[in-house]
Parts: structure tokens; C-alpha cells; sequence
């Protein structure tokens, strides 16, 4: 079955492997795809996030850095707090397929020892 069709350059063709493996690194870490994965449902306040994926306010600040910076997430200043929302529709289609993919290959992917997560 053929792939459907994707951008005009690949990654491959456009030597930019390295900045789309680095850009993957900020969906690979637990607490960043718990921030991703929130802000489906729409924008949230750190407090919200904090709330919803744990850790302390400046972890998951530290992580919301990271994630504007990679152009992920992007931010809103309303008064003394701050609204986070993903940054394109990009973004959430890539986090929809990953729920897709997971829900074929996640038994998989759970019983693979080469890449464990530390406890």
C-alpha cells in the first residue's frame, strides 16, 4: 500500500535528520508529552498543567520553555498568569497519530527492552 502523500522535501532529502530527531526529543520525555497530551483538550494556565501532570510549577515551567522554544507550544499572557495552547494544528494531528499508532504497536512498544524508560 502506498504512503499518502507528505511535504514536497522529506527530512531525509533536506539533511535535517538531526533537527527532526531533537524536535521528537521533546515528545520522548514523560513529563513534556504530559504537557502535549493536556493541551488537546485546549488552552491551560501552569497552574492547570502543574495540576494535571504533577511536579512542581518551575518543572513543568522549565518544560514549557523547552516546548515554546522547539516552536511547540506557544504562550498568551493574561494579566499576572500565563495560557499555553499547542501551536498548530500540526502538532495535534502528530499527537492524534501517535494515539493511533499506540493503540496498534503499544503492546509492542511496552515489552521493548531496548528503549525502557528509567524507573
Amino acid at each position: 500500500m502506498p504512503m499518502q502523500d507528505g511535504p514536497a522535501v522529506s527530512v531525509d532529502e533536506r539533511g535535517d535528520i538531526d533537527v527532526a530527531a531533537q524536535m521528537f526529543r521533546g515528545f520522548g520525555d514523560p513529563t513534556r508529552l504530559a504537557i502535549l497530551t493536556e493541551l488537546l483538550a485546549g488552552e491551560r494556565r501552569v497552574v492547570d498543567l502543574v495540576a494535571a501532570v504533577g511536579g512542581s510549577q518551575s518543572n513543568v515551567s522549565g518544560h514549557l520553555a523547552c516546548l515554546k522554544e522547539c516552536g511547540l507550544v506557544l504562550d498568551r499572557p493574561q494579566g499576572r498568569a500565563v495560557h499555553y495552547r499547542l501551536a498548530s494544528p500540526a502538532v495535534v494531528d502528530l499527537l492524534r497519530q501517535a494515539e493511533v499508532l499506540l493503540g496498534q504497536i503499544g503492546e509492542n512498544v511496552a515489552l521493548c527492552r531496548n528503549h525502557r524508560m528509567p524507573r
